[in-house]
């Protein structure tokens, strides 16, 4: 069995057992199982995660719409999916970005991995993480004095 990877990505044997063992390194054996059978390669991301659709773009009769999945190129992350993969992802496009113009948007910000749970997750003014003190501010707690 192959797996749909760059070919810069070196294979080991601890990628095999991560992938064989557990579900969050880019799929387990019977996902790249189904897959092998029932699913063909629509294209890759700037990641390396590949994309999948039912083959022909059969529509599932339990749905009523093709289906449609990535397999991650490394650990499985939802936030690594690129805008225009999404929206094929989610059917909000039928085009797949391979086929089809699409370019992002000026607004839209280039992708940064979820941060949460790390050093470097994001801490607002105030917070009890933050390093330093908390500036006071007007509506701040003043207890009350009888009298």
């Amino acid at each position: 069995m192959s797996y749909p990877a760059p070919p810069e990505e070196r294979i080991t044997w601890k990628t095999r057992f991560l992938r064989f063992a557990t579900w969050w390194h880019g799929g387990t054996i019977n996902t790249r199982f189904w897959t092998s059978r029932f699913g063909e390669l629509v294209g890759h991301d700037e990641f390396g995660n590949a994309y999948y659709r039912t083959i022909g773009g059969k529509i599932d009769p339990a749905l009523g719409f093709e289906r449609r999945w990535v397999i991650y190129r490394g650990e499985s992350e939802g936030s690594a999916t690129p805008p225009g993969w999404y929206g094929w992802l989610h059917h909000q496009t039928d085009v797949p970005p391979t086929e089809s113009d699409y370019v992002p948007r000026a607004w839209e910000k280039p992708y940064l991995p979820n941060m949460t749970g790390t050093p470097a997750a994001y801490r607002p003014p105030g917070s009890l993480l933050k390093d330093g003190t908390r500036p006071r501010t007007g509506g701040d707690y003043d207890a009350w004095t009888p009298g």
